[in-house]
């Protein structure tokens, strides 16, 4: 009866995301879990720290650069919400005389995936996340990410030589499939241009190489079934890749991560960012000629009913075997996190 009830409550759109997100995941799991909501403030605590450490480098480098005695640094990314699960996860399972492991594992995880989100933004030419308390124009940014992104990585490159070959190897993997998805963006661009224009061929290329590519090396991650889910390999070169090589180093430094764990994470990354920024983003990815799952599903689509619902459907197989793994892997603030994503999309924004 609870949980029919908290099913109900969950679907209140008045109500705040975060309440929705618990309901949620208990009316799915079965699963109240309060231990786990007053260890997400322990996390989140150790993470905020994580990031101070890194950033004190950063402001020092940049108060160098530009004469000042001292400057306030920040940077905007939703990128470490899985560093926060996982910190969570291995505090659960780990006794408390070895959560200072997991902690060194995720000061690393969590400079390394800063590293990453910042080579990005370099490549993009994008430096308004870059944030100093001091009049900065346009070249001062660029300067600012710059220095930045170098000490970030000088310090994973530092932090790398304590831990087995393995843990690099990994790290260095995920940077070069990341990369190399990032050299297709001109040719997937030249795929949405053409089938904007109308031209057949583009868009049975959208469907075979970017809705069901097939992976050349399949990972060792997800299980048959989940190899035939759309856009799975464009978004796992996109963004997936950097949460399985995160947590694969994980494991690589000895702890013990589970491979439902792992595939909870990745799932609900994949969906986060198919539900979230890509939805988000339609009307700019659109006119920008950019991409995505969603652009993709419109170009594919004969009806922008049909595409929306094509959206939503897939997004929610995503988040739906995440929420599955997550309950698997005996996670429950990661199933919280992943019904936190499904209540927080906004597909109205998207032309039906």
């Amino acid at each position: 009866m609870f949980r029919r009830s908290a099913g109900w409550l969950a679907k209140q759109e008045s109500a705040p995301t975060s309440v929705r997100a618990v309901f949620g995941y208990y009316a799915k799991a079965g699963v109240f879990d309060y231990g786990s909501l007053r260890l997400k403030r322990r996390v989140d605590a150790s993470i905020e720290e994580m990031v101070s450490n890194a950033f004190a480098d950063i402001e020092e480098a940049i108060a160098e650069e530009f004469g000042y005695g001292y400057v306030s640094f920040s940077y905007d990314t939703k990128l470490l919400l899985p560093a926060n699960l996982t910190l969570g996860y291995l505090y659960r399972e780990l006794p408390a005389e070895k959560h200072a492991i997991a902690d060194e594992m995720t000061q690393l995880a969590v400079e390394a995936l800063l590293d990453g989100d910042m080579r990005d933004a370099l490549n993009d030419d994008e430096y308004e996340d870059f944030e100093v308390d001091f009049d900065a124009d346009e070249r001062d940014r660029e300067l600012i990410a710059e220095i930045a992104q170098e000490v970030l990585q000088a310090r994973v490159e530092e932090q790398l030589v304590s831990y087995p070959d393995a843990v690099k190897d990994t790290y260095e993997w995920a940077v070069d499939i990341s990369e190399a998805h990032q050299d297709q963006d001109e040719q997937f661009r030249s795929y949405m241009d053409r089938a904007q224009d109308g031209e057949a061929d583009a868009l049975t290329r959208i469907r075979d190489e970017y809705k069901f590519a097939a992976f050349d090396n399949q990972p060792e991650l997800f299980t048959e079934d989940e190899l035939s889910l759309p856009y799975l390999k464009t978004q796992y070169d996109r963004v997936g890749i950097i949460y399985d090589a995160m947590l694969t180093m994980y494991r690589d430094s000895g702890l013990p991560i589970e491979w439902s764990f792992q595939r909870s994470i990745v799932l609900a990354i994949i969906g986060a960012q198919i539900w979230l920024d890509d939805v988000d983003d339609y009307h700019d990815d659109m006119s920008e000629g950019q991409l995505t799952p969603v652009t993709a599903e419109y170009l594919l689509t004969e009806t922008q009913h049909a595409a929306r619902q094509h959206v939503i459907d897939i997004s929610y197989e995503y988040l739906d075997r995440a929420t599955a793994e997550a309950t698997v892997a005996d996670s429950a603030l990661t199933g919280i996190a992943t019904e936190y994503i499904r209540y927080d999309g906004s597909p109205a924004l998207l032309p039906s």
